[in-house]
């Protein structure tokens, strides 16, 4: 049992250690990011939006005839 919380220990020690080394970004290259982030995700999502009503509209047309 005591080696478990030894471990433990040590993990979070660690832990510790690598997030004191981190390079962590200021504030212009995280709005930078964010903005990548959100146009990324709403590209994608026009996208799928764009190829599920063109696949619903081929669909429905076999379907009809």
């Amino acid at each position: 049992m005591a080696g478990i919380v030894q471990k433990t220990g040590r993990f979070f020690s660690n832990v510790v250690k690598e997030l004191k080394r981190v390079s962590w970004p200021n504030r212009k290259e995280l709005t930078r990011y964010t903005i990548t982030v959100i146009t990324t995700v709403l590209f994608i999502v026009l996208f799928f939006t764009v190829i599920d009503l063109g696949l619903s509209w081929v669909i429905e047309t076999f379907l009809e005839n």
